[in-house]
């Protein structure tokens, strides 16, 4: 009488359980790199909406508005952003009226301005903004000039 029993030889799935945990080992860590860089482009999204708010917001009043958020912030299209501009000028405005990115609204974004007040003998004010996502790599500076990231 023959055997006729069909199967896998236990090497052959010692085999195949290897090359699974090669690309496991290969993968992983390419995902997580993914996502992290997703974060720092909704980083960088947020910075140069800013940027561009800023500039408009300079047009329009030759001064620059303050925007400061924390980590943990949960943040609307109606969320007030209040403060005192370069110029002295008390500022009350909102995310949506400023043009925002929707980047800018997310809890782990956070914002931290450097304003420079304009001075009495007409020297114009100016800011830098850094911006960063906590779950990403990198940090995002904002000025009137350039967008740079870190």
């Amino acid at each position: 009488m023959k055997n006729n029993t069909q199967g896998f030889t236990l090497i052959e799935l010692l085999i195949v359980i290897a090359i699974i945990g090669i690309l496991a080992a290969v993968l992983i860590p390419n995902l997580l790199g993914a996502q992290k860089r997703a974060y720092d482009t909704g980083a960088q999204a947020c910075a140069k909406s800013i940027q561009t708010a800023e500039a408009t917001y300079q047009i329009d009043k030759q001064a620059y508005f303050p925007l400061t958020k924390a980590s943990g912030t949960t943040a609307t299209s109606a969320t007030a952003i209040t403060g005192t501009d370069t110029n002295g000028v008390a500022v009350s405005t909102t995310y949506d009226a400023m043009g925002l990115s929707a980047s800018c609204m997310n809890t782990n974004m956070v914002i931290t301005p450097t304003m420079t007040a304009a001075t009495a003998a007409g020297v114009a004010g100016n800011y830098s903004i850094d911006v960063k996502d906590t779950r990403g790599n990198k940090t995002f500076t904002a000025t009137p000039n350039a967008l740079s990231g870190s």
